[in-house]
């Protein structure tokens, strides 16, 4: 267990991401001091490649070995990414993990106690997993065929680290967090999840004066969220208590169809108009709602944040952050 992180040596892929910056903060305020944190920026470190994973390991601490990873780095998107994007996404995912917990070991991290924390996804679970979704029915059937690439990846890696603790003993962890949302979320268009998505698109709308917008699927669908200070810190906790990867949800324990969702944003931003929906376009997966008994008992974790709360700060966020997000996207 890690009790106390002064002194950790911490690499976190995907640190300056979304979800990476938060946790970041929270390792900062737990005693992880600048010099001992380590993120690799994509445009030095290919992580898809065994050449720079191996570097990034050799140069993080100036050759002082490295006492934890948490992997966060992923090439994701919402359900028409993927659809452009399954051999991509499939590579992309699969390379990292691979060369990360491979070069872990070949450093001999693992030999001497290092951690190495890895985030799946609830796009591993079958298609017509019975909701709650379960930990012990990840096996019971295939993805939703849109992000199964994705999702299958993610397990292989899981898999990948369940076979090191055996062979290698090296400790690990394995989280899956259901869809996270919360203020500095990706808001391009093309590749957002469905909430920034939303927002960005209600706002325009209403600052254009337009008359509806549209939407994929029928909305018939559900989906969970999960507000992105409640996943970092439950990742983190799985970091400091885990051995292990027993695959754990990390969610929020409720489901919302994405047509309420649509009605409650489109509320919260002001925007007046009609929704239209494309139900040529796909819904995904029927359902998505997470049992997380196992998080709560292992982990002692459970989400904090109230949805319509966490929505509000978001949309405030990007209010505030609006025209530096069109000009990145």
């Amino acid at each position: 267990m890690i009790d106390d992180w002064s002194g950790k040596r911490v690499i976190v892929t995907g640190g300056a991401g979304f979800l990476g910056s938060v946790i970041c903060e929270k390792l900062r305020l737990r005693g992880v001091r600048d010099g001992d944190l380590f993120v690799p920026r994509k445009a030095e470190f290919d992580l898809t490649t065994e050449e720079a994973c191996g570097r990034m390991y050799d140069i993080a601490f100036g050759g002082e070995p490295t006492d934890v990873v948490i992997h966060l780095a992923a090439e994701v998107g919402g359900i028409g990414a993927n659809q452009k994007n399954p051999g991509r996404y499939f590579y992309a995912n699969m390379a990292m993990a691979l060369h990360l917990i491979e070069q872990f070991r070949v450093k001999g991290f693992a030999q001497r106690g290092g951690m190495f924390l890895q985030t799946g996804t609830i796009c591993a679970y079958p298609n017509h997993t019975p909701v709650p979704f379960n930990e012990e029915e990840l096996w019971n059937g295939y993805p939703e065929p849109t992000n199964a690439p994705y999702g299958i990846a993610k397990k292989a890696a899981w898999q990948m680290l369940d076979a090191y603790r055996m062979q290698y003993g090296m400790r690990c962890a394995y989280v899956l967090p259901v869809n996270l949302y919360g203020p500095r979320d990706n808001f391009n268009l093309d590749s957002s999840h469905v909430i920034p998505a939303l927002i960005r698109k209600c706002i325009e709308a209403k600052q254009r004066s337009d008359d509806h917008i549209v939407c994929w699927g029928t909305g018939s669908a559900s989906r969970e969220f999960l507000y992105v200070d409640d996943a970092a810190e439950g990742i983190i906790r799985a970091t400091e208590v885990m051995e292990e990867p027993t695959p754990i949800n990390i969610g929020a324990s409720f489901e919302i169809t994405i047509k309420d969702l649509v009605e409650l944003i489109v509320k919260l931003t002001g925007f007046a108009g009609e929704v239209r929906w494309d139900s040529t376009k796909p819904d995904g997966q029927p359902r998505r709602c997470l049992d997380t008994g196992r998080a709560k008992k292992l982990l002692g974790w459970q989400a904090e944040m109230g949805f319509e709360e966490g929505l509000k700060r978001t949309i405030e966020w990007y209010e505030a952050h609006q025209h530096a997000e069109a000009t990145r996207n």
